[in-house]
């Protein structure tokens, strides 16, 4: 049998052999950015690719997604490497679609280089029928959770349930043949490190809300009218005054936007739009600060004897990384790069749904460097390929050969002391738990 070392020798020369390739493919994504649950230009991408692999393949999971299984000698595991297809809105971008707004400035595109490279890495080197596992590749939709109406609207025409991409497709059985689950995100130079195994992160819910006043002539008569504008700026106050409340612990971060603010300036505004997430660290610790925030809502209501509907949609789970899985990833990083170049975990304020498949399978979101500017921003730019989208796939191949070796002995170590913290139907509860609509309105 081929050593170890030779097989992944193997993998990282088949994928250096395309290295020109894989860049070039990262690029033109880049350069046409599509937003959640639109990705179609993206997917159709990463079917051509796969099809030129002579990988078989499904599309159109949760409307865009695409997964590809690559089967090896025996089937003791099956390891996931994901890459997210959407963008994320930022008009300001240089490289921003003129008409949509959305721009790569969360390094997705390379993501998807990644997916790619790995398999031509798999395919063209031939090791997979010396591994005792199976590689599933998936692109996914929608991680940015943006446009929320519109993905409101699609859930109600019954084209989707969830918001987030992985949740829908966990809900429509595409992880149910998978038992671990990996992907990279490319960090802006300002995290460090070259490589490293992202931490825990918070989850979080989303709420709609929409304040419902009286209009009247804001000068002649104002007294006529329910200043659903006021209300809202009373609930907003009180959500800041609950914030002193917020253990440092459970990271709680809430962080409101007006969506309407008014029709004309001199009619008293009668319907007002907030949005806003609530994260936390812990379900436990979002469930109870969701509770402030609607309370501070509903007191804003109250105030002005408005009328107040709050739309709670369930966002993500907060993130909880399989440390074994992390130690294995970094044992094959440190082959490619120096310790010096590691960035040890650390705890992310943000929220990701990668957080939901780790409650169900042993998953890590490892990070890569190469970008540079802030991550969301207009300034975001992969300024290294080599390090965003060559170096992850190999590291993710390397990773995979010691895990699907040896009788995939380590994956199955992994695999059997694993403790969901939910199981799937548990998640799918918990989430439609939290999708519900509550209104308050003034006692007749």
């Amino acid at each position: 049998m081929t050593d170890t070392a030779t097989l992944k020798q193997r993998v990282c020369a088949a994928i250096d052999a395309r290295r020109a390739e894989i860049i070039a493919l990262g690029e033109d994504i880049r350069l046409h950015p599509e937003l959640g649950y639109k990705e179609q230009r993206t997917s159709a991408i990463v079917q051509e690719q796969f099809a030129r692999l002579g990988l078989s393949y499904q599309a159109g999971l949760a409307l865009t997604g695409v997964k590809t299984r690559l089967a090896g000698s025996q089937h003791r595991a099956s390891i996931c490497f994901l890459g997210e297809l959407d963008s994320v809105l930022v008009r300001d971008h240089p490289d921003a679609d003129p008409t949509t707004g959305a721009a790569h400035a969360c390094g997705h595109n390379a993501q998807i280089a990644n997916v790619i490279a790995l398999a031509m890495g798999l395919v063209d080197s031939g090791i997979m029928p010396n591994l005792a596992g199976d590689v599933v590749l998936m692109a996914v939709p929608s991680e940015e959770y943006v446009e929320v109406a519109y993905r409101v609207e699609l859930k109600e025409q019954g084209a989707i349930e969830f918001l987030g991409g992985k949740p829908e497709l966990i809900r429509l059985g595409a992880f149910d043949d998978v038992d671990m689950t990996f992907m990279t995100h490319q960090s802006s130079a300002e995290h460090g490190g070259v490589l490293g195994v992202g931490g825990a992160s918070n989850g979080c819910v989303v709420k709609q809300v929409a304040y419902t006043g009286r209009a009247a002539h804001a000068g002649g008569a104002p007294h006529s009218g329910i200043n659903a504008l006021r209300a809202a700026m009373i609930g907003l106050q009180a959500i800041d005054a609950n914030r002193e409340t917020f253990k440092d612990d459970d990271h709680i971060r809430v962080h409101p936007i007006v969506t309407k603010g008014g029709e004309l300036v001199n009619v008293i505004p009668a319907d007002v739009r907030l949005e806003t997430y609530v994260r936390g660290a812990s379900t436990e610790a979002i469930v109870e600060a969701a509770a402030k925030v609607d309370r501070s809502l509903v007191a804003g209501a109250m105030a002005l004897g408005a009328q107040v509907d709050i739309r709670t949609l369930p966002g993500y789970m907060p993130t909880r990384p399989c440390e074994a899985f992390g130690q294995v990833y970094k044992e094959n990083a440190l082959r490619l790069i120096s310790a010096d170049d590691w960035s040890e975990p650390s705890f992310m304020a943000g929220s990701t749904d990668m957080g939901d498949v780790s409650h169900i399978m042993p998953t890590i979101e490892t990070r890569a460097g190469g970008a540079s500017g802030a991550g969301h921003g207009a300034d975001y730019v992969i300024s290294d390929p080599e390090i965003a989208y060559i170096l992850p796939a190999k590291a993710a191949a390397c990773t995979i050969v010691d895990l699907l070796v040896d009788d995939a002995r380590r994956a199955r170590e992994i695999i059997d002391a694993f403790e969901a913290p939910m199981s799937k139907e548990e998640y799918l509860a918990f989430l439609r738990g939290q999708d519900r609509l509550d209104h308050w309105q003034p006692p007749s």
